[in-house]
């Protein structure tokens, strides 16, 4: 991914669902104008979902995933039908590919129609088998013969509509020339050569804002402050560092950390800060989800694998069982957890963060995040939570 590549998390996804055979992955390279899926006579050709980001107007920045036959009986067949209900999660406007509606397309409008999905019908091989649109989320299209294509991406920039429309990280709350320190620390797990993406996107909504900020690591965060000769509006720390960091700001220096940001930005700060309480009561043999919305090569210092668990030994004093998940590996059951702390969730986009917090919650399980968690664990969650006052108020 290059520098101006926008991250999957803030893509618009749009999956493609259907039948097998029904012509998805031709559908997928018609809409995207690429050879982006694998198209052959044989049932059950796409195995597993095929995700690819790419610029398509008039949309922007969107992933498209076509998906595997969702009425597949063969062996794998379970396997791709479980892959493809775990895509639901993360789908922001879904394309039901079909000539027909039977029950496997029943099913998966259900689907849609349960988990809040707008969804358009498209029936395709039209220059074979037409078929009338009888409403207006329904097309005739047909892949083969490029007809009514355009037609068809105007359809899903239509039916993304709200979905386009994001929370501000910071933004909102600031006015135009408020400075902020952003607190970076770079240490062995930072990576080479560039900043991570929710300080690449914090930075971004400060300026949007019209406001300004100073980049420093926690070592020099003191001199920092003596040499801005003016408190600053704020510091935003990563949540490593909240111990350190909370020591050397002053009380009159509102202090939140980036991943606290971040599940606001996500939709979620409300559940997480809530979710934290379970902290407090977890005792021995109790099992605890630590989640990465991203994968990479884990480093003696990291944070997910090696910080938390320590910090959560010393805070509970208890012997806990730690489970760890990355990327699309998220467990469907939770109900053996005490706690589900989850990362940022910078690389997943709202639907699936709100659709893993609503997983633990249909579960009875606390969901937080680690810069809530770090927070709670450093003795400090009410003051990081000072710019979100009624958010305070539940600490």
């Amino acid at each position: 991914m290059s520098l101006n590549d926008t991250p999957s998390g803030e893509r618009l996804h749009i999956g493609f669902f259907g039948a097998c055979n029904a012509g998805k992955s031709s559908l997928v390279n018609a809409v995207t104008g690429q050879d982006l899926a694998v198209v052959s006579d044989v049932t059950g050709t796409t195995t597993d979902p095929v995700y690819k980001a790419m610029e398509l107007l008039p949309l922007g920045p969107v992933e498209i995933i076509d998906t595997p036959g969702f009425d597949d009986v063969s062996a794998l067949g379970e396997l791709r039908v479980k892959k493809t209900r775990q895509i639901l999660a993360k789908t922001d406007v879904a394309v039901l590919v079909c000539s027909g509606i039977s029950a496997c397309e029943k099913e998966l409008i259900n689907l849609f129609k349960e988990r809040g999905i707008p969804y358009i019908i498209a029936y395709n091989k039209s220059d074979i088998m037409p078929v009338e649109a009888k409403s207006e989320n329904e097309i005739s299209v047909s892949a083969a013969k490029n007809i009514n294509i355009s037609e068809l991406k105007e359809m899903i920039a239509a039916a993304a509509g709200s979905e386009t429309e994001k929370r501000r990280i910071v933004g909102d709350i600031l006015d135009e020339g408020d400075l902020l320190v952003l607190v970076t620390p770079i240490d062995a797990a930072a990576p080479k050569g560039r900043m991570i993406l929710p300080q690449v996107q914090t930075l971004r909504d400060i300026l949007d804002a019209g406001a300004m900020a100073v980049f420093t690591k926690e070592f020099q965060l003191e001199e920092t402050l003596k040499k801005l000769g003016s408190a600053p509006k704020m510091v935003i720390t990563d949540s490593q560092a909240f111990g350190m960091v909370s020591r050397i700001v002053p009380e009159s220096v509102p202090l939140t950390s980036f991943s606290i940001l971040m599940a606001r930005y996500k939709g979620f700060l409300d559940d997480a800060v809530k979710g934290a309480a379970a902290l407090k009561s977890l005792k021995n043999g109790d099992r605890v989800l630590i989640s990465e919305g991203c994968t990479h090569h884990r480093q003696c210092g990291d944070i997910g694998s090696v910080k938390l668990p320590a910090m959560l030994k010393k805070f509970t004093g208890a012997e806990l069982e730690i489970e760890l998940s990355s990327g699309r590996d998220f467990p469907e059951d939770l109900e053996k957890f005490s706690l589900v702390i989850h990362c940022g969730g910078c690389m997943l986009n709202e639907r699936e963060m709100i659709y893993r917090k609503n997983s633990a919650a249909s579960q009875n399980v606390p969901f937080t995040n680690y810069g809530i968690a770090l927070a709670m664990m450093n003795g400090i969650l009410k003051r990081s939570l000072g710019i979100f006052p009624q958010l305070a108020e539940l600490v």
